[in-house]
């Protein structure tokens, strides 16, 4: 019999963690809960079961949510991470996805809708671990070489650190080679949003490639945004 998945909730408001606790325990899952990013990072390291996904919340005395994600990511782990904020704006929602976040759920939420984003995060990413084509698993363009497996990625011979939003959108722009890709569907497929969610975040990630693998990148040879149309990855010769 196969262990329940194992969600880390990170929030500095004790009422709520534990009853953040208590649903998801209900639900099936093993719980362990941290009030602070320090202990957060700590925890991953030490429980016995590994963490299949953290519930995190962005504003916590010391050490924000955006940090503990960034030093999350930067240490190779690459688990789901649901952010939980009372903050609205879409540059705050930006930021979450730039740092490695995979879905921003605002505060105050219903209790349905968290355990079915975290459901959906927890299908979707064993999914993604299930079924990594072969010819995916590495890939190469221009001066660049991408290992997906691994997570490791270099350019003109010199490592690239890449969140893993960042991979995520690259491997999907690898799998639609030379196909204009609607922005509608990279929010659905990439970042698990509804397409209509207006956010400039996949274009935020796509600056952040074409800085990283374009040799020019104010004028692009690989990562395109086509005008009123969406985006496109040639590989090139």
């Amino acid at each position: 019999m196969s262990e329940s998945p194992h969600i880390l909730v990170v929030d500095d408001e004790e009422h709520l963690a534990i009853g953040i606790k208590f649903n998801l325990e209900a639900e099936g899952f093993k719980v362990s809960t941290a009030s602070n990013g320090p202990e957060a990072l700590g925890l991953l390291d030490s429980v016995e079961q590994p963490v299949d996904l953290i519930v995190l919340d962005i504003m916590m005395p010391g050490m924000s949510g955006y940090e503990v994600c960034e030093q999350l990511r930067a240490s190779g782990k690459f688990m789901p991470v649901l952010m939980l904020s009372a903050r609205t704006l879409s540059e705050d929602k930006t930021r979450g996805f730039e740092v490695g976040a995979n879905q921003y759920l605002v505060k105050p939420f219903e209790l349905e809708e968290l355990l079915a984003r975290i459901k959906n995060l927890l299908s979707q990413h064993r999914q993604q671990v299930d079924v990594i084509k072969p010819e995916l698993t590495e890939f190469e363009f221009g001066d660049a070489k991408i290992n997906f497996k691994t997570h490791e990625a270099h350019f003109d011979g010199d490592s690239v650190k890449l969140t893993q939003l960042q991979l995520k959108m690259l491997k999907y722009f690898f799998e639609h080679e030379g196909e204009v890709i609607p922005r509608s569907e990279i929010l659905e497929q990439v970042w698990e949003l509804p397409g209509h969610v207006n956010t400039r975040a996949p274009d935020q990630v796509l600056r952040q490639l074409r800085k990283a693998f374009e040799p020019d990148p104010a004028n692009p040879v690989y990562f395109l945004t086509i005008r009123d149309a969406g985006y496109r990855f040639v590989k090139g010769d």
